[in-house]
């Protein structure tokens, strides 16, 4: 946000210079970036004087080039040679010296050079309007006042405006001070604490009156919940022109461009005060009504960029008795609005649903200086003041009548916020006794009615225009900046309590585990927490916002999967297929009208799980490269004796979940191409989801126990079973418990083939089975008859066939 020194000095007589006020308004929460220069004539005329023209006679060289000799007030004139068909002798003219930067009307630089033009000798120049840029004539030379006396800058001689502009990093919350009245009564209450007593003055608007009543416009508010006020007033018989040039060199210093005087008033009052304006044509408004309403979603409206537009059914739209005219609070519309050829205008000044206007501007993109303030939040009483305002100075510099009285629907008035301040809060939160003096001066200089003192605090009636502060807390932080974090002491004596932690703390196990797959080579990536509502439109967990910025962001994930996959295919499309990714996060549900968080790490696995070089061949990611990763994680954080189990999710084409305790600690597997198709990923995406709450709680509780090493070998034998495509292996995983309880330890599937080779419908699935006796050594013949028995199973209820 830019802030004009000259323009803030109407509103407080300060005489400091601009870098001092710089770091006042710094300490007062207004961080200003940076301070630069503005000239209203590019090089502040520097360097041009007043000269008199003592002799003008013909180059004896060039037959349309005259030779001069021009006084400057220096003892010697200068000789310039000057090729203005109306330059002559006892003219007062502008002469650029030599070493003077001119400007072309691009901004290009020029210098004047001493030099010969045609043999004869040039020290100067005398200049048209366009040449030291305040006019734009090039006819000829410009002709001053034969009153001026020679050697004059002719920075004194022309109203030219020097001003130093604040470059302000304005936080979200600071809507009072998205003005230059705002950021004055912000500066007036830091001088007051350095005893600096200066007076706020306000624009006047006491002299407004009303013409005649010649023009009136009839306004109906029919969505007065998203426009609880809404001003208006007509002015007749204007003179639609340029500014003026104070008003134009205002605007150019913020970096506006200058329109029309009407519409550059109602800019220079946003910039002001921080009220939006807006003026209609008042002979474009259809039955002389106004309505502010909203029209059915897909009505198309064109707005003043010439861009034709689809409402939405929520968009508050400004419409005569017939047609849309106005985006309210956010854009005007191409034909309702002031060109050279009004005559009366219909001036608006309205107070909108800040998170209406929000939701509207984003919905189509649009991002203007009204916008901008009215989703933060205006002053709700500033309304009718600000049209007056507006309409004086319309007609003080387009001339015209006031026609109308001021129409002012403001149906339901906001109640005062009420707020008690306890002084031990203030001292406990600042870490400072301030006196309470103090506390009084600094909340009277903010414009904090105290309404009562007692011994405990104070009851306090916070002004409207402070949209932010609304708790104690808010009221203490006003109180401290105002005050100074810099008076704030620090004592030299540091104390600190030693604090007993667990080495099962959430943040120590995440950095050990991060600190593990990063030394895998795993990238760790942050995903936004919002996803559009088309991913979570069938988990009827998912939580809603309540006003999201945009439909894409309008849902709190219930999955790590989606977000992540969205990761994952915006490095494909830049080429980066090759991806292990990991991400701490939660995932958000609502159960039985209760919100709920859970923790997750996700994994995420794409491409070749190395780089091909000269001395080892790239080798492909697949699902046991995955479940590796997985198991050194668990290994690493001590959990054992997890038992494995088909997974049943959804999202899955195949997976393992690892369970213990009857807890689902991970899922694991490869990602269905239904998921895959929807974010356009062209490769196999493997996926680990964990459970953070649940390892969590595993480490915590897991008590280091011993058993002995068992006496007895395992045994492995893996079966290569061909099956029909729709069989899981949920039920190869219960076959093989319900057909061997005693000696059957472990089910592990190892590899799924979907390749060529296969008849069609069938795939091909590697199991292990792990046996084991506790008493004895097993023998083949106790071996093969188990996996005969096995076997023969999977024959009769899955109709597999070994490869």
């Amino acid at each position: 946000m830019k802030i004009s020194y000259n323009w803030l000095k109407q509103f407080l007589q300060v005489d400091w210079d601009a870098q001092k006020t710089g770091e006042l308004l710094t300490d007062l929460g207004l961080e200003v970036e940076g301070i630069s220069q503005f000239e209203s004539v590019k090089g502040g005329l520097k360097g041009i004087v007043v000269g008199q023209v003592l002799t003008c006679e013909k180059h004896p060289n060039a037959d349309k080039l005259k030779l001069t000799t021009v006084d400057i007030g220096q003892e010697a004139p200068l000789q310039i040679v000057c090729g203005a068909p109306n330059v002559a002798a006892g003219q007062k003219v502008p002469v650029a010296t030599v070493g003077t930067t001119l400007y072309t009307p691009e901004g290009e630089a020029w210098v004047i050079k001493k030099g010969k033009i045609r043999g004869e000798v040039s020290e100067g120049m005398i200049c048209a309007e366009d040449e030291i840029g305040i006019g734009e004539s090039h006819d000829g030379i410009m002709v001053l006042n034969e009153e001026l006396i020679p050697g004059t800058p002719c920075s004194k001689v022309f109203d030219i405006e020097n001003d130093e502009v604040f470059e302000i990093g304005l936080t979200p919350n600071r809507a009072d001070a998205m003005s230059h009245f705002g950021v004055a009564r912000d500066l007036k209450a830091g001088l007051e604490q350095k005893e600096i007593q200066k007076e706020l003055v306000t624009p006047s608007v006491s002299n407004f009156s009303i013409d005649n009543r010649s023009l009136k416009v009839d306004v109906e508010v029919l969505e007065s919940n998203l426009a609880p006020r809404y001003c208006g007033v007509t002015i007749s018989n204007l003179v639609v022109q340029d500014s003026p040039d104070w008003l134009k060199n205002r605007l150019k210093s913020i970096g506006l461009t200058p329109i029309n005087n009407v519409v550059d008033v109602t800019n220079y009052v946003l910039h002001e005060l921080g009220q939006p304006l807006h003026a209609f044509d008042a002979f474009k408004i259809k039955g002389t009504k106004v309505e502010v309403k909203t029209l059915p979603s897909g009505t198309k409206f064109t707005t003043l960029d010439g861009v034709e537009r689809e409402l939405h059914e929520d968009d508050l739209m400004i419409c005569d008795a017939g047609t849309p005219m106005c985006i309210a609070g956010v854009f005007g519309g191409l034909h309702s609005g002031v060109t050279e050829h009004t005559t009366s205008i219909f001036l608006e000044s309205a107070y909108f649903d800040s998170v209406s206007i929000r939701k509207t501007a984003k919905r189509h993109g649009l991002n203007t200086d009204a916008s901008f303030r009215f989703e933060r939040g205006i002053d709700i009483n500033l309304t009718k003041y600000a049209l007056k305002r507006a309409a004086l100075l319309i007609r003080e510099i387009a001339g015209g009548y006031i026609t109308s009285e001021i129409v002012d629907l403001f149906p339901k008035k906001p109640q005062d916020r009420q707020v008690f301040l306890t002084f031990n809060k203030i001292h406990s939160l600042i870490g400072q006794e301030i006196p309470q003096d103090t506390i009084k001066s600094i909340l009277s200089s903010l414009e904090i009615r105290i309404n009562n003192v007692t011994e405990s605090g104070l009851g306090l009636t916070i002004p409207a225009y402070r949209v932010d502060v609304t708790r104690e807390v808010d009221v203490i932080e006003e109180i401290l900046r105002v005050y100074g974090y810099n008076n704030i002491d620090f004592k030299e004596k540091l104390n600190a309590s030693i604090a007993k932690t667990s080495r099962f703390e959430n943040y120590r196990i995440q950095d050990l585990v991060g600190n593990m797959l990063a030394a895998k080579g795993f990238y760790e990536i942050m995903t936004n927490s919002l996803v559009s509502s088309d991913i979570t439109s069938t988990d009827d967990s998912a939580v809603q916002m309540l006003n999201p910025l945009s439909s894409d962001l309008s849902v709190l994930r219930t999955s790590m999967l989606h977000s992540g996959l969205q990761t994952v295919s915006y490095n494909h499309n830049r080429q980066k297929t090759d991806l292990k990714l990991f991400e701490f996060g939660k995932t958000y549900h609502k159960v039985n009208g209760e919100h709920i968080e859970k923790q997750h790490l996700a994994i995420f696995i794409s491409g070749d799980r190395n780089q091909n070089s000269w001395s080892v061949a790239s080798k492909k990611s697949e699902f046991f490269y995955l479940k590796g990763i997985v198991d050194n994680v668990l290994e690493r954080l001590g959990l054992r004796d997890i038992d494995t189990k088909p997974l049943a999710e959804s999202g899955y084409a195949e997976g393992i979940s690892y369970v213990k305790n009857d807890k689902v600690l991970v899922s694991l597997g490869l990602v269905g191409k239904a998921d895959i198709k929807k974010f356009d990923i062209k490769q196999e995406v493997f996926y680990a989801d964990l459970d953070w709450d649940a390892i969590l709680e595993s480490v915590s509780t897991q008590n280091v126990s011993f058993k002995e090493i068992p006496k007895f070998p395992e045994v492995t034998r893996d079966f290569a079973l061909l099956l029909d495509e729709s069989i899981s292996f949920q039920k190869v995983y219960d076959i093989a418990w319900n057909t061997e309880k005693k000696l059957l330890k472990k089910v592990n599937l190892f590899d799924v083939y979907t390749g060529k080779n296969l008849p069609e419908g069938k795939k091909s699935y590697a199991v292990s089975f792990t046996l084991m006796d506790e008493k004895k050594t097993l023998a083949d013949k106790q071996i093969d008859k188990i996996m005969g028995k096995l076997l023969a199973q999977y024959q009769k209820e899955l109709g597999a066939e070994l490869r």
